[in-house]
């Protein structure tokens, strides 16, 4: 399907300062938004980037921006890459905005990716989505490593060529011609939401991102004197539109960070909207349950959130206890309960679809005894009472210019007024369709309601309805996990899972998950064939059993950087199937939550299941005392996932003890910080032993490593109150979503 082209005069979008241009110019790509940007703001600071999510590090004006993306658009076009695919494989959000706009300056198709790991664990995504794309092209800022060219070379071919964005001319943007490109054309691909075997990349046009651009800034109140804030990585819908995009179409500034500075340290966050007076910032709902875990009260009296418009959050479901108690913890820093703006969007409707400032703030309805059952069950594992209804959070209202429908998935007939459905979407912003696969565009894209003159409609997959206007989501049509903010498909863990030993039964395991203190966690039922009656299993047998948990947990890290909460092995047989053998994972977490599994040994994440190897003593790493290496990282691997210190084996890799990629990248934070030792997260997920790990970060490190003196808090600004109760309370001078 191709959308409609959306063209809007030059006067509809917005200029900051006094810029005046005539209205007869139309716009009908980004390459024409960001040109205009660099003739009428050629010195203003389009993005600043802040190192470890603190520092300023660089800035890029948008006549710089517009420079070095001709530069790259210039190679492009002096490799014939126009209408080929380009891999962006940048590390830096600099470099990566810089490759972005290159592609679209050239008329070559961007495919944002994030960097392969150096193991190979871990990889199959890329590696499947480097197939699909097959590009032409890879940028990167710099030669890239040998191991991570081999493995883009081994799925895209000998042909592929490389360009290293760093060593081009520095007046290579003069040899630029100015592509013949048409806001019908590809833009870029968005890879999101496939599974790893078969990954799908939503084809995204120059007109479909102008339109939801223009949509986000209307909704977010973008203007003038906005400022945004942004952690989200680049190659996330969420975080390339909103963050990068959303900025250069309303010409306001943003801040960027990494996600790893963010994930680390979420303070950091807090901090450069204080520190910015920023307008716009937000995230999916984890973010906001991180901030409230990890800043202490000491360092909330530093922030000034009194800016903070727009506080958005989308991208899994939105959860109206984090709502209340993140507005009462930060409402002395200035944050106020009606800036929390929850969205709904997907990369098929290129991003945003509904969400938006209200005056009345978040609104919520009671959904009813068991709602989210209706018509196709309560999808994505939002725990759903049995006795009682569940307050859902509204997602907004839908802009007027895109048709959002409630539709029956079984009949295909519109459903009434607050009912259960399938949401549909129509409009300028829905994409063409998914790369290079045409069967799945034509049931995605080109949905139909027998007996109505409307359409071609996008297929969400997900359930909602409508009430006073407002969009509430319920949950997923299909099995679809939402975790973190992160896509998972439940088939590939749980081929994971069943390759993890030949005692496991082949399709006979189920990957789900389940609410737990207002966070989704993955869960794993798993049928093993073992050859005993249940009655007849003795002590061994058991230590079998948690060794095979063990073994099971490391693989979901490795291949998938995610932690169970839960892992249940289960008699041969007794797995809920449909009469076709498919797998029933609803009625599968129904038993788990009701204790109706035929259970032989089950793991909980709160429950202690002690290794099978005992620890070994790591003397050259400790030295005397309480505050040796070895001795912390058994403390740490204790504390975080609920096991006995005593039985911590160093020997053993990371992965043995189910640290998942943000636990990872917290436990690597803490290394840094009380040890000055670095780890690299990639290590995290290898097959190395944590001995050998720490061993190669200590290498130049005077042995035995002792942990540091803490540092004296920071000193920061007077907080909102303090500056309110001086008198000097006062505002300077905005979006992203799903």
């Amino acid at each position: 399907m191709t959308s409609s082209p959306a063209s809007p005069l030059l006067g509809e979008i917005s200029m900051s300062k006094a810029t005046t241009i005539s209205n007869e110019v139309a716009i009908a790509t980004m390459v024409d938004v960001l040109r205009l940007r660099a003739e009428t703001q050629r010195d203003e600071i389009a993005y600043r980037f802040l190192a470890d999510g603190e520092e300023e590090r660089s800035t890029l004006t948008y006549g710089e921006l517009y420079n070095r993306a001709r530069q790259v658009a210039a190679e492009l076009q002096k490799q014939s890459a126009a209408g080929e695919r380009a891999l962006l494989l940048n590390s830096s959000e600099a470099d990566y905005i810089v490759a972005f706009f290159g592609c679209l300056c050239a008329g070559v198709i961007a495919v944002p990716i994030y960097a392969p790991r150096l193991n190979k664990k871990g990889n199959a995504r890329v590696e499947s989505v480097v197939a699909d794309a097959q590009p032409s092209v890879v940028l990167t800022a710099g030669p890239g490593s040998p191991a991570v060219r081999d493995m883009i070379t081994a799925s895209a071919g000998e042909h592929v060529r490389w360009i290293d964005t760093n060593a081009l001319p520095v007046n290579g943007d003069q040899l630029w011609t100015p592509p013949a490109v048409s806001g019908t054309d590809i833009a870029f691909l968005q890879y999101t939401s496939g599974s790893t075997a078969a990954p799908k990349g939503v084809m995204v046009s120059h007109a479909n991102i102008l339109h939801n651009e223009r949509m986000i800034r209307n909704a977010f109140d973008t203007k003038p004197g906005s400022v945004i804030v942004g952690w989200l990585p680049l190659f996330h819908d969420m975080g390339l539109i909103g963050n990068v995009l959303q900025p250069l179409y309303a010409g306001v500034p943003c801040i960027l960070m990494s996600p790893v500075a963010f994930l680390q340290r979420p303070l950091r966050w807090l901090q450069a909207i204080s520190r910015y007076q920023a307008t716009t910032s937000g995230g999916p709902n984890f973010a906001y349950e991180l901030c409230m875990r990890k800043i202490r009260p000491e360092y909330r009296s530093g922030l000034d959130l009194s800016s903070w418009r727009v506080a958005f959050n989308g991208a899994e479901p939105v959860r109206l206890e984090t709502v209340n108690r993140f507005a009462a913890q930060f409402a002395d820093c200035g944050f106020r309960r009606e800036a929390f703006v929850p969205c709904y969007g997907l990369a098929e409707a290129t991003l945003f679809v509904s969400g938006g400032l209200d005056p009345n703030g978040v609104t919520t309805v009671n959904h009813g005894v068991n709602g989210n059952s209706n018509n196709g069950g309560s999808g994505n594992g939002a725990k759903i009472s049995q006795k009682q209804g569940k307050l859902l959070v509204a997602c907004g209202r839908p802009p007027v210019e895109q048709a959002v429908r409630i539709v029956s998935p079984d009949s295909l007939r519109p459903c009434s007024a607050g009912d259960v459905g399938e949401i549909w979407i129509s409009g300028p912003s829905v994409a063409q369709g998914y790369w290079r696969k045409a069967k799945e565009t034509e049931e995605t894209f080109n949905a139909r309601i027998p007996g109505l003159d409307e359409g071609p409609f996008l297929r969400t997959g997900d359930l909602g309805f409508l009430k006073d206007d407002h969009l509430f989501i319920t949950g997923r049509l299909k099995d679809l996990l939402i975790i973190r903010g992160q896509n998972y498909y439940p088939q590939d863990i749980e081929l994971t899972v069943e390759q993890s030993h030949p005692v496991l039964q082949p399709g006979s395991g189920a990957a789900f998950s389940v609410e737990i203190e207002g966070e989704e966690r993955l869960v794993i039922v798993q049928e093993v064939a073992v050859r005993k009656d249940p009655e007849s299993i003795v002590q061994s047998d058991l230590d079998e059993l948690d060794a095979l948990i063990k073994l099971i947990a490391r693989n979901i890290v490795a291949g998938h950087e995610l932690q169970a909460f839960a892992i249940v092995l289960i008699r041969k047989g007794t797995i809920p199937k449909t009469s076709s053998g498919k797998i029933q994972r609803h009625a599968c977490r129904d038993a788990f939550l009701n204790r109706e599994l035929y259970v032989l040994r089950e793991w909980q994440e709160r429950k202690q299941l002690e290794p099978v190897l005992p620890k070994p003593s790591n003397p050259e790493l400790d030295g005397h005392g309480p505050y040796g290496l070895a001795s912390w990282v058994a403390q740490e691997i204790s504390r975080t996932q609920g096991i006995d210190q005593e039985r911590v084996d160093l020997n053993q890799p990371f992965a043995a003890y189910g640290l998942d990629s943000l636990a990872a990248i917290e436990f690597a934070h803490k290394l840094q910080a009380e040890f000055q030792v670095e780890v690299d997260v990639a290590e995290f997920f290898g097959d190395s032993t944590i001995t050998e790990v720490i061993r190669r970060a200590t290498k130049n490190t005077k042995s035995p490593v002792r942990k540091v003196e803490k540092e004296q808090p920071a000193t920061y600004p007077l907080s909102y109150g303090q500056r309110a109760l001086s008198g000097s309370a006062g505002c300077r001078q905005s979006r992203g979503l799903l």
